[in-house]
């Protein structure tokens, strides 16, 4: 080999994006391969080239009874190859060529899962859409693309690397329109803010083709996180929606405090009251009645996206509804537990309702004899109780009997009284008699008058 050579294997490799010590390895091999196709070479063999003067030379060893190399190494170079070992050399250098390549694109896009690529639509069918990216071709499954989302066959569209696959055809790259990831890096090309790592999306939800819910925290105080992914006059929210093909999205602002921060991801409902219960992982969220069904969106969609974005389930109810199943659980007397067997043993057992340690039979029986016995020590107490309350009545109706006997006799001797009363009236009429007699007295001397009279008249 000359200089010429060299000229075509730099040539190649810038053509194919090889290096050109790829090349060199590619080409020693299929050296290699071309004088172990010749008759009587060695089984150990192995081709050096000088990448300075082009000379290639071919070297050997002897082999032992159990395969390993012995002695020393020695030159074994043919003069020619002859027709069958260059046309082996040909076939082996295409091989290793292309090998390379498939290597090269799959380290390429090896380490970039969960990035975005923008391709161009090359081939659509029931199963799969092909998209051109270049110099490899990306497999966007069915059940990754957005329902009824048909775009035109030369459309350019953006896509989420979901995974990389190294095959015996080259990488096989497998993107997505539906994951969330999508919507955390379109954000990113369109706010600097969250490039340069001042503003964080904290959690992302979405229902692809309908809406997304994104949470979103600034490190800098002075830097509001909503504002900044929304844009001037919507410019940057609005880049990212036209993206996914009209697609709402919802921006809330993250919060450390659950309460909070689900009532700001039910938004734009108004929430009243957030009931979190930590060992089911639930939260009971109470909206007024007019909000009930905003809380719950078109389908539950608004509560199943506030769901995934907080990571809790959310149970929402209105405030009528909550006073009506508080009324019901004061009215109901509910279950102290329930009996259940030991599928094993076959023995009773009695499972508390609040979740506790079940109760075996004998020990539940012990204590509801423990229980009666209580209940009958407090029962007798309180008769005795009764008997003292009732003793202490009697001794009050005796007192009340000695004030009624007490009111009797003193009735008793009113009544005397007023009898005396008329006997010293009657001592008045007596002395009113005594006036008559007197002015009986009166006439008689009155009727003496006249006797006078008639004696003047003599």
């Amino acid at each position: 080999m000359n200089q010429d050579m060299m000229d075509a294997l730099q040539a190649l490799a810038a053509d194919r994006g090889i290096s050109v010590d790829a090349l060199f390895g590619a080409l020693a091999d299929a050296l290699e391969h071309a004088y172990k196709r010749m008759p009587e070479a060695y089984e150990y063999a192995w081709v050096t080239i000088n990448p300075d003067t082009m000379e290639f030379q071919v070297f050997a060893q002897e082999l032992d009874e159990e395969g390993e190399p012995v002695g020393e190494e020695f030159e074994v170079t043919p003069d020619n190859f002859g027709r069958i070992a260059a046309q082996t050399a040909r076939q082996v250098m295409t091989q290793r060529i292309r090998e390379a390549e498939r290597d090269l694109k799959y380290e390429e896009y090896a380490g970039r899962e969960g990035d975005i690529v923008t391709g161009m639509i090359q081939q659509t069918d029931a199963r799969y859409t092909l998209l051109d990216l270049g110099r490899v071709e990306a497999l966007l499954p069915q059940a990754e693309q957005v329902p009824y989302e048909r775009p035109d066959g030369t459309t350019r569209i953006k896509a989420y690397i979901v995974e990389v696959r190294k095959t015996a055809k080259g990488p096989q790259i497998v993107v997505s329109r539906t994951h969330p990831g999508l919507v955390k890096r379109l954000f990113e090309l369109e706010v600097p803010e969250i490039a340069d790592g001042i503003v964080e999306i904290k959690a992302c939800a979405r229902e692809p083709g309908h809406r997304t819910k994104i949470a979103v925290w600034s490190n800098d105080a002075n830097v509001d996180p909503v504002g900044a992914c929304v844009g001037a006059r919507g410019a940057r929210v609005r880049q990212v929606v036209n993206e996914l093909r009209g697609e709402k999205i919802d921006i809330v602002p993250f919060h450390e405090d659950l309460q909070e921060f689900v009532t700001r991801a039910l938004s734009p409902a108004k929430v009243t009251e957030v009931r979190p219960d930590e060992t089911t992982g639930d939260c009971d969220v109470i909206v007024p009645d007019f909000q009930l069904s905003l809380a719950i969106g078109k389908e539950g969609q608004n509560a199943r996206l506030a769901s995934r974005l907080t990571g809790w389930g959310i149970n929402i109810k209105s405030e009528s509804q909550l006073a009506e199943e508080e009324a019901y659980g004061e009215s109901v007397e509910w279950a102290d537990g329930r009996w259940v067997q030991d599928p094993e043993t076959g023995e009773n057992f009695w499972q508390p309702a609040d979740g506790s340690t079940p109760i075996s039979e004998a020990d539940y029986m012990a204590m509801q004899e423990a229980e009666a016995e209580a209940a009958s020590a407090e029962g007798s107490d309180d008769a005795a109780e009764g008997s003292d309350d009732a003793a202490e009545g009697s001794d009050d109706s005796a007192e009340g009997g000695e004030g009624a006997a007490e009111a009797v006799s003193d009735d008793e001797y009113a009544e005397d009284e007023a009898s005396d009363d008329p006997a010293e009236g009657s001592d008045d009429p007596a002395e009113g008699s005594d006036d008559p007699a007197e002015g009986s007295d009166d006439p008689a001397e009155g009727s003496d008058d006249p006797a006078e009279g008639s004696d003047d008249e003599e």
